[in-house]
């Protein structure tokens, strides 16, 4: 029997439900990667980060390709680039709900005394 596709969204965004996956991710936007740099720029244990790259490469979301010694890694497609860019807009906006209520809640808590 076939995965629903809300079971299969889910589970796609269990994937993404890591913050170095994400940061992985945000960094390879600007392009290929390889490992050293990704290194340096998240500053993880290199345990930790080809644990969470194996993830990614697994998942599809993100191609390597060795060349030489080195790996280097990028974004399986453009679609996810866009899906980050959707994210950060998402959050950016909920963060600005945030602080207009927050703004009321301070206004109608000086008024009240």
């Amino acid at each position: 029997m076939a995965v629903p596709l809300y079971q299969a969204k889910a589970e796609f965004f269990r994937m993404l439900g890591h913050p170095v996956r994400i940061r992985v991710l945000e960094l390879l936007q600007s392009g290929p990667m390889p490992v050293r740099d990704l290194l340096a720029a998240i500053e993880v244990e290199p345990s930790a980060l080809s644990q969470q790259l194996a993830v990614l490469r697994r998942s599809g979301i993100v191609t390597a390709v060795r060349e030489g010694a080195t790996v280097v890694y990028a974004l399986a497609g453009g679609d996810v680039a866009e899906l980050m860019r959707a994210a950060r807009r998402i959050l950016t906006e909920m963060l600005a709900g945030q602080n207009e209520l927050l703004t009321e809640l301070r206004e109608a808590e000086v008024s009240a005394q």
